[in-house]
């Protein structure tokens, strides 16, 4: 596997991370441990290093379960994990990235881990009711007792990026892009690239649309997510074929897979970007690491992004509740 580098941290990963919460949360039924961690192990053999998880995934079950599986692994592995909410008990309640709080919620991660260090620490999502400077300020001291060695950010705007890093190098970004979800290239990314901070790409893949797997006619499971995205009504599915179908066309022509070629297409973006697609599968996570292998000439790079542009997406990213926490 090759490595890189985010931006300007210092801070070297797989060239394709695993994004763990889809074994605990939102896209089904948890796995059973022994297959989590089989699954965690089984990508550190394919020489993934870089591991994402968040305190609300479960919630809090999903760090445990990296921390087990990585435990004996610890000094191989780089591992993100995130802040940001409230919790009444086991459910999550609204933001909250209050100094004090992002604190305490640290010191929960470490135990749940398992670690006497996180790697890089994200807040999970903008608090508009603290400022990012006090944010950043919180972790930078969190970074000088050694408790946290980088500090990122997740679907955050300009605005905030820039505010934070002024306070707080950002190691990273994490935010959504794909073939499936291209609006960073229009600001976050030209920014990213400016300040020397890395992208994290989550949904790399647009939560498995992209790989040809999921039809018009797929059912998901009752906890599924995915059944209350608009961008995976029967209708939005239908009418966003096309992009697939351009996909299977060109991997075809490679000797590849769609997951392969979708990740390769967000490989050659630019040297800091590093996708962390999801999965519970043992055949996709070979599959998806697989992905650093396809060479996409300029030819086919060009091919791919001209052919995209003229694909019009149907349907909103997330309803209405979840698009206000997204800072734009």
């Amino acid at each position: 596997m090759d490595t890189r580098t985010l931006g300007d941290s210092g801070l070297d990963v797989s060239a394709i991370g695993l994004g763990c919460m889809g074994l605990s949360h939102a896209f089904g039924p948890p796995v059973d441990d022994r297959v989590g961690i089989d699954l965690i192990r089984a990508a550190v053999d394919r020489g993934i290093t870089f591991f994402d998880t968040a305190q609300m995934y479960g919630p809090f079950v999903n760090e445990e379960l990296v921390g087990q599986a990585l435990a004996p692994l610890r000094d191989q592995v780089v591992i993100a994990t995130k802040f940001g909410f409230a919790f009444d008990g086991n459910r999550t309640g609204g933001l909250n990235s209050r100094p004090e709080h992002i604190k305490a919620s640290v010191e929960d991660s470490l135990r749940r881990l398992g670690v006497d260090h996180i790697d890089l620490l994200y807040q999970h999502r903008v608090d508009p009711e603290v400022p990012i400077e006090d944010v950043a300020g919180a972790v930078r001291e969190l970074i000088a007792a050694g408790t946290v060695k980088h500090f990122g950010l997740s679907e955050a705007g300009v605005d905030v990026i820039r505010r934070a890093h002024a306070v707080q190098p950002v190691a990273a970004l994490q935010s959504e892009y794909s073939l499936w979800w291209r609006e960073p290239e229009e600001r976050i990314l030209p920014t990213l690239i400016e300040l020397g901070i890395g992208f994290v790409p989550f949904s790399p893949l647009g939560k498995g649309f992209l790989t040809g797997a999921i039809t018009s006619d797929t059912a998901f499971d009752d906890t599924d997510v995915r059944n209350t995205l608009p961008r995976f009504t029967a209708q939005a599915r239908a009418a966003n074929q096309d992009l697939v179908d351009l996909l299977t066309t060109i991997a075809a022509r490679k000797g590849a897979t769609n997951a392969q070629v979708a990740l390769a297409w967000l490989l050659a973006q630019h040297p800091s970007i590093v996708p962390i697609p999801g999965t519970t599968k043992l055949h996709r996570l070979h599959e998806n690491s697989g992905a650093v292998d396809v060479d996409l000439t300029p030819e086919d790079l060009k091919e791919l992004t001209a052919a995209a542009d003229r694909v019009e997406i149907l349907g909103e990213r997330y309803p209405e509740h979840m698009q206000r926490m997204i800072n734009r």
